[in-house]
């Protein structure tokens, strides 16, 4: 199993000092961050895309072009590109040009965004917001498989065999679908072949199972072998060398960030029971000691039978010191044993 983490660039307040980040500080710490996780052995390092206020990274080709000179072994994902405000053929010779800067390490997790403040900026209506997705990741696929691409869509000019450039290293550059809980995301990654990324942010993990199940039987009806596409479960986690302490330490930042987006999203207050109840060795999210971690990482294995693990590692403005401890401990203790253990698990 691939192991890694992602971040949104967080720049909210710290809700003990009230200190908010600034986005010079917060890119200056995200390069640490990916230098630390090359450095500790983990496999994936991913920058999401969001065009708000508390979140820093809204280019994150950009950010990871500057991860790709900061780091060796690494690979380098969007998590996710909000495709449908986007460009496919500007995407496509982003990510080509981290490819290449990187020898082979850019990959992209398109998905049609969790928020929805690209579409005005951006002038798209949400009332294409199912169209925009189909219709550009189509486009996508088409280019990173043909040099010179003929094509021809209701949301953006056509093409006529325009050439784009510059090509990847890899060949085809990576192109992964994120979805939450929607089967019909699901069934459209299967049938176009692609991997699949399953955020899994709230409730039991184990709902998430037939979701799974449809992505591999709906690509083997699609004509695909569901073995050789991966699938990657993303979820919410923060690692300390003591379980009870480091729940404590994370707790104010997820009130926080789970208060705001209540407002938002009219949810109710979020409470320290629900808290825990997500930190449970059933729950969705992964924050406790290493091997609490590791034990609920090995549960889901079993449930999914998955082939990476993304962990967000930013829940808020969380001090960049004790982010980058929650990452040594992730590639010295937590990756190693899982890795170990898995590999005593049958085909």
């Amino acid at each position: 199993m691939e192991l890694g983490l992602y971040s949104f660039g967080e720049t909210t307040a710290d809700p003990a000092t009230g200190y908010v980040i600034g986005p010079q500080e917060r890119f200056a710490n995200l390069m640490e961050e990916a230098e630390l996780a090359d450095q500790v052995g983990l496999d994936v390092f991913g920058i999401g895309e969001h065009h708000r206020p508390d979140f820093s990274a809204s280019a994150p080709a950009v950010l990871l072009a500057a991860a790709a000179m900061r780091t060796k072994r690494i690979r380098l994902t969007s998590a996710v590109t909000v495709l449908s405000s986007d460009d496919p053929v500007r995407v496509f010779q982003e990510f080509s040009t981290v490819d290449l800067l990187s020898n082979g390490r850019a990959e992209i997790i398109a998905g049609r965004g969790s928020f929805i403040e690209s579409f005005p900026l951006f002038g798209y209506d949400l009332r294409d917001y199912d169209s925009l997705f189909a219709e550009k990741l189509e486009l996508l696929v088409n280019i990173r498989s043909e040099t010179m691409v003929s094509w021809e869509g209701r949301h953006r000019a056509p093409l006529d065999r325009q050439s784009i450039w510059p090509r990847p290293v890899q060949q085809p550059l990576p192109v992964w679908i994120g979805v939450g809980g929607n089967p019909p995301s699901v069934i459209r990654a299967a049938r176009l072949g692609l991997p699949m990324a399953l955020a899994i942010i709230g409730g039991e993990p184990a709902r998430f199972k037939p979701l799974v199940d449809l992505y591999r039987d709906a690509a083997r009806q699609a004509g695909h072998d569901p073995a050789k596409l991966p699938v990657s479960i993303n979820s919410h986690g923060y690692i300390g060398e003591d379980g009870g302490k480091a729940a404590n330490e994370i707790y104010p930042y997820y009130v926080d960030v789970m208060g705001r987006l209540g407002k938002e999203r009219g949810w109710g207050p979020y409470s320290r029971a629900q808290f825990e109840a997500a930190r449970s060795p059933r729950g969705s999210d992964f924050v406790g000691d290493p091997q609490q971690v590791i034990d609920k990482i090995l549960y889901e294995y079993e449930l999914f039978r998955h082939q990476r693990f993304l962990l967000k590692f930013s829940i808020g403005s969380i001090p960049h010191a004790k982010m980058m401890k929650s990452i040594e401990l992730f590639g010295t203790v937590v990756a190693p044993a899982v890795r170990k253990a898995l590999a005593l698990v049958p085909a």
